[in-house]
Parts: structure tokens; C-alpha cells; sequence
């Protein structure tokens, strides 16, 4: 064995032995890049005072926006072809799968036991009609619309794309499959993304400006929390859930990117029925 080898072998064994401490460590991290990032679109933002908007700031927003479609879709398209089971991925996500299985603290799984419920496609219906319902109810019709088409959108996008890679999820360890369905990538990574992201982008659209970072905050944490809970509870292999991170990220991008795109050229409502 290679130093190289030997040394992803090590990590991949550290991270599973200490997934709690991983896990947090990437919460803290997730949550920190996206305060910076709220931070810097709050420092420039679209609308200027009297009714003056800057194309520069839209513009680059929109580039953005592009830049995360496409690290998304690179990332995930990387992972695609690694995971048959004759790949290296396929024996590192077992090995992750097994160290994390072996030394998971019960307290911890208990609790992402109860997390990884907000991530049940039910419970994503269920938000994802209420949303709709009092959106249009509100008359925002270009917000309930978008709202609709995001999440229905990737609740075709996610069946289609485990249809295609059909990767059997992980065994227990009596060798019986956990669930039913096909493992890649993470439906609940992806949903949960999409769905708390795009309430996340409403909520920010009709609350008042003190809301938006906790608003942000919330939802990143929330999707990051039910992604991992999949690893945690055996459900998933890791890269299934990195990979659902970053489908439904793209998938996210591309919602988000539009409305705003839309919102800029007021095609939907007029300026001054601005949220």
C-alpha cells in the first residue's frame, strides 16, 4: 500500500471513529461560510436606495449563482462514476460506513433518529403544500409558483436520478438492506436542501431584514443535520449524501437564480408589490 492510499485509508477511519466531532466540525464551518456569504450580499445588495438598482451586483450574483450550479454538477457527476462496486469509493464508503456504525455515541443516534424524520417525504409534502397554499392565498403568485416548481421539480429529479445508478443501499449487519429504494443519491440530503433552502429564500422575501441570517442559518443547518442523520443511521453511504447535497444544491441554484432573474425584470409582479 501507498503512502497516499494508507493515509485516505487513516482519514477515512479517523472520520468514521469521530463522526460526531466531523459532523459538528462541518456544521461549524457550513454555518460560518454562509454567514460570510449572507453577509457579503447584505453589504451589496440589488435594491439602492430611492428605487435604484445595481446591474453589477445582479449581474454578479447571477455568476454566482452559475459558479454553484456547476461546482455542484462537477461534484456530483465525480461521484457518479465512482461508486460501482468495483471502484475505491465503493470500499471507502463501506469502510466509513462501518467505523461510524462501530462507534457512533447512542445518544447521538438516538437524536438523528428523531432529526432525519424532517427529511420524510411526507413531512416535505406536507410543508411543501402548506407553503403553496398560503402563498397563493397571499396572492405572491410568482413566489408560490416558483415555491411549487422547486420542490416538485426535485421530487422528480431525485427518483429519476437513483432510477438511473440503481447502488443498493447499505447492508445491516445481519446483511439485510435497512429500506427500500435505491441509495443514490440521498433523497433526504436532497430534499431537505431544496425544501429548507427554498423556505428559507420565501422567508427571506417577506420578513424583515434582522430575520434573514437566522432564517439562513436555520435552513442550512437544518438540511445539513437530516443529510448526516442518513449516514448515522445506516440508511446511507456517505457519498450518496454528499452526492444528494449537491444535486439538490444545483437544483436549488438554478430555482433561486431564476427567481431572481424573473424578479429583476419584474415580469412576474410589478415594483410595487415588492415582498
Amino acid at each position: 500500500m501507498d503512502a497516499k492510499n494508507a493515509f485516505l485509508l487513516s482519514a477515512v477511519d479517523f472520520g468514521g471513529t469521530h463522526a460526531l466531532v466531523v459532523f459538528l466540525t462541518g456544521l461549524v464551518l457550513l454555518l460560518g461560510i454562509v454567514s460570510m456569504t449572507m453577509w457579503l450580499l447584505q453589504r451589496h445588495p440589488v435594491e439602492l436606495a430611492e428605487g435604484r438598482h445595481s446591474v453589477h451586483v445582479f449581474l454578479a450574483r447571477l455568476v454566482m449563482g452559475f459558479v454553484v450550479i456547476v461546482a455542484c454538477a462537477a461534484v456530483f457527476a465525480g461521484l457518479a462514476d465512482e461508486i460501482d462496486i468495483e471502484e475505491d469509493l465503493a470500499y471507502l464508503d463501506n469502510r466509513f460506513s462501518q467505523a461510524v456504525i462501530n462507534n457512533a455515541p447512542a445518544g447521538a443516534v438516538t437524536l438523528f433518529a428523531c432529526i432525519t424524520h424532517l427529511g420524510d417525504p411526507g413531512v416535505l409534502t406536507a410543508i411543501g403544500l402548506l407553503v403553496a397554499i398560503t402563498l397563493f392565498l397571499r396572492r405572491q403568485v410568482w413566489l408560490a409558483w416558483g415555491w411549487v416548481l422547486a420542490v416538485a421539480g426535485n421530487g422528480l429529479l431525485n427518483p429519476s436520478l437513483k432510477a438511473v445508478f440503481t447502488r443498493i443501499r447499505p447492508l445491516d449487519l445481519q446483511g439485510l438492506p435497512l429500506t427500500d429504494g435505491w441509495s443514490f443519491p440521498s433523497g433526504h440530503a436532497s430534499g431537505a436542501v431544496v425544501t429548507y433552502g427554498m423556505l428559507g429564500y420565501v422567508l427571506i422575501r417577506n420578513l424583515p431584514h434582522a430575520w434573514h441570517l437566522p432564517v439562513v442559518l436555520l435552513a442550512a443547518a437544518l438540511a445539513f443535520s437530516i443529510g448526516w442523520s442518513r449516514i448515522f443511521l445506516q440508511y446511507h453511504y456517505g457519498s450518496d449524501v454528499l452526492a444528494g447535497f449537491a444535486s439538490g444544491s444545483a437544483w436549488l441554484a438554478v430555482c433561486i437564480s431564476t427567481m431572481e432573474a424573473l424578479r429583476w425584470q419584474h415580469v412576474w409582479y410589478p415594483q410595487s408589490s415588492h415582498p
